[in-house]
């Protein structure tokens, strides 16, 4: 799929956007689920992305800095691998080849971010240097080169990814054989069951265990809409307060149990 101007440039600046919000944190354009999508709304292939997105999202939840650890570029990975997938006009077909291209994406995008923050640490010493002078115009003109440094980090390759072209991408997604295109999707599949198991490992309490149970359960059901699911949902978020709020009298009288599952699991840790 070719992409013209206006869609180029649309690009472009959705992957800035992505860079920047990967450390303002302010409208999460750098998650995988809203950067993919509007990739896809950009180019046209708005429900491929969505997918894309979506499993991206499921990778990308046990991903976070802790102290000097830095998690793999979400948001470069995201980019990246929404524009291979429109690039390659592959539509749903390509997404596992799409997400698996992601994941070594993402770890490469971490030498990306090591040399931006590199460079942000020259930037710290201008502001100091502004900030002695006393300028506050200069301070706020060297914070706002600090961020658009962190959107290039992003633009800057997708941009390279554009400029290829949908021939060579296409050709590359082409030469792939079934064997590993195959092990591509179940590697891709592996890796988003671990993201969420991380993430459950973390969430994980006697008290919601039995709220996750169902939801798989009765996600697997097919003929329960959204909108069917969503009153399911509502209906067990007030069987748990109504439960909470009758939890005082119960337990055996423990003078523990405040009427808060989670509460009560805070205090005693």
């Amino acid at each position: 799929m070719s992409l013209n101007l206006i869609q180029v440039i649309l690009v472009i600046f959705v992957a800035f956007l992505a860079g920047v919000e990967g450390i303002l944190d302010e409208f999460h354009f750098h998650q995988p689920v809203i950067a993919c999508t509007l990739i896809g709304l950009v180019t046209g292939q708005l429900i491929p992305c969505v997918i894309l997105g979506g499993s991206l999202q499921m990778i990308a939840l046990g991903w976070s800095n802790i102290g000097a650890a830095v998690a793999p570029d979400a948001a470069l990975a995201s980019i990246a691998s929404a524009i291979i997938l429109v690039l390659g006009g592959q539509g749903r077909e390509g997404i596992s080849s799409a997400i698996a291209i992601a994941i070594p994406l993402a770890v490469a995008g971490l030498l990306l971010t090591i040399i931006a923050r590199t460079i942000s640490t020259g930037i710290v010493h201008l502001m100091d240097s502004a900030a002695k002078e006393g300028s506050f115009r200069k301070i706020e003109l060297w914070q706002i080169a600090g961020i658009c440094l962190q959107g290039l980090r992003i633009a800057i390759p997708a941009a390279l990814i554009l400029a290829l072209g949908a021939g060579p991408v296409k050709a590359l997604l082409s030469a792939m054989p079934d064997w590993l295109t195959g092990g591509l999707a179940i590697g891709g599949g592996m890796v988003v069951a671990v993201g969420y198991a991380m993430v459950i490992n973390m969430m994980a309490s006697r008290e919601v265990w039995p709220f996750f149970i169902l939801g798989f359960v009765l996600a697997a059901v097919t003929e329960i809409t959204l909108i069917g699911l969503g009153a399911i949902g509502v209906s067990l978020a007030l069987i748990y307060l109504t439960l909470s709020k009758k939890g005082g009298n119960g337990n055996g009288g423990s003078s523990s149990n405040t009427g808060d599952p989670v509460g009560d699991l805070i205090d005693k840790y």
